[in-house]
């Protein structure tokens, strides 16, 4: 019987055909998925940003915006402001140079036989050197600004401090003048000195500011002769710290101050920026540049400018600088200090002798009112020396000004008025 055959050409078509069937209907499928997912995708968005709107035009305080729309507008405090403060101000700061007669040094060589010819070999040429004359060299120099309107500069005292040497003052646009020194203060590091022979239109001058008023994290600007090479630099920074207190010097160490109630900043402070102004960005003067921090970076210090108008207004009326001082030498007190002594408070001026001198000075204002050595000062004209401290009170006092102080003595509480008179000036 013979074996049935198979159409083999025929069953592969149907299969094909089965096959393409089912890929159609899978691409169907998977069409209408994916156009369901984005139209339910869609409804959900419009669904929220209709009802966010709703919510904000409602006032609803449910909806927090992360995204902002549009960009904030910044306030006028940055590049162009400080920028525009810069130039307004240029005019007004100035470059002191220091100049000095040095002698003027010659090498020369000398001939010498120390065996007086009389061995073949001779003698030899030994270095010498001899002075030829002088010569008017720059020494030295720093910085400062105009104020009023005659011609006064401020800068500081350890600037001009060499009164053997002369002085003249570079503007900003290279013109310069000689200067006279008026005063050098001998409590503040500052110095007034009057520029000869500048016409009237030369220059501007700077207003100061309230120093009181400022707060750590104020924007200011420091103008100066960084290294006394950089002609009016500009740094930018803050106010760092208020009411400081440091002991300045020279790098060499030859010459130390105390400087109490000084403004600290990280605005950059190089050789050559002393005497130059501290600046708010209304263009104020708000201190002048003094001292920076050895083995630091950006930690500068600054005389507020409070101090600072005071003694230019004295030198202005009396042509030297008048201020009140009770005179008297104190260790300030605190925590430590008084359980360690016994004392009955931890605040205030404990007058003490000192290397320096005794405890209230002799005719001042202190002795005439009485005051003496282990006294506490604690408070003057109502203000506590738990908030200021003494020099600070008195800086802020007139000459021939009566001050009512408060004061310990064994425990028991005093007070007496002292009529406080002008420090004595160079």
């Amino acid at each position: 019987m013979p074996i049935p055959t198979e159409d083999v050409s025929s069953n592969t078509q149907q299969h094909a055909n089965a096959a393409a069937s089912r890929t159609v209907v899978a691409w169907a499928v998977g069409a209408s998925v994916l156009t369901s997912l984005l139209f339910v995708s869609f409804l959900f968005l419009f669904v929220y940003q209709y009802r966010e709107d709703l919510l904000v035009s409602s006032g609803s305080t449910e909806h927090v915006a992360t995204v902002a729309h549009t960009p904030p507008v910044m306030e006028q405090t940055g590049e162009h402001s400080i920028a525009d403060v810069v130039e307004q101000v240029s005019d007004a700061v100035v470059s002191v140079v220091v100049t000095k007669d040095v002698p003027i040094v010659e090498r020369y060589y000398e001939y010498y036989d120390p065996w007086g010819g009389l061995m073949p070999f001779g003698g030899f040429e030994v270095p010498r050197t001899r002075q030829r004359g002088t010569e008017e060299l720059e020494v030295g120099g720093g910085s400062g600004f105009f104020v009023l309107s005659d011609g006064l500069v401020v800068t500081n005292r350890h600037v001009v401090d060499d009164v053997d040497a002369r002085y003249s003052i570079v503007t900003n646009d290279g013109e310069s003048y000689d200067a006279e020194v008026l005063v050098r203060d001998t409590q503040l590091d500052i110095a007034v000195l009057r520029v000869r022979d500048i016409p009237g239109d030369a220059y501007t001058s700077l207003t100061f500011g309230d120093s009181n008023s400022l707060r750590p994290g104020e924007t200011v600007i420091a103008i100066g002769n960084a290294l006394t090479e950089f002609r009016n630099s500009v740094s930018v920074g803050v106010v760092s710290g208020l009411s400081r207190s440091i002991t300045a010097g020279d790098r060499y160490g030859r010459s130390t101050e105390q400087l109490e109630g000084v403004i600290q900043t990280d605005a950059a402070i190089n050789p050559g920026n002393s005497g130059g102004p501290l600046l708010n960005t209304d263009g104020q003067v708000i201190g002048v540049n003094v001292a920076v921090a050895g083995g630091a970076e950006n930690i500068g210090f600054a005389i507020p400018s409070n101090m600072v108008a005071r003694a230019v207004e004295s030198v202005e009326r009396y042509g030297e600088i008048r201020r009140p001082y009770l005179g008297v030498r104190y260790l300030a007190l605190n925590q430590t200090v008084a359980d360690n002594n016994e004392l009955p408070v931890d605040y205030g001026a404990w007058l003490k002798a000192s290397v320096d001198g005794p405890a209230v000075l002799k005719g001042s204002p202190a002795e005439d009112a009485g005051l003496r050595e282990d006294d506490i000062i604690v408070e003057v004209d109502g203000t506590s020396l738990r908030e200021m401290s003494l020099v600070d009170i008195v800086r802020q006092k007139d000459v021939d000004e009566v001050a009512n102080v408060i004061f310990l003595r064994n425990g028991e509480e005093r007070a007496v008025e002292v009529r406080l008179r002008s420090f004595p000036t160079e």
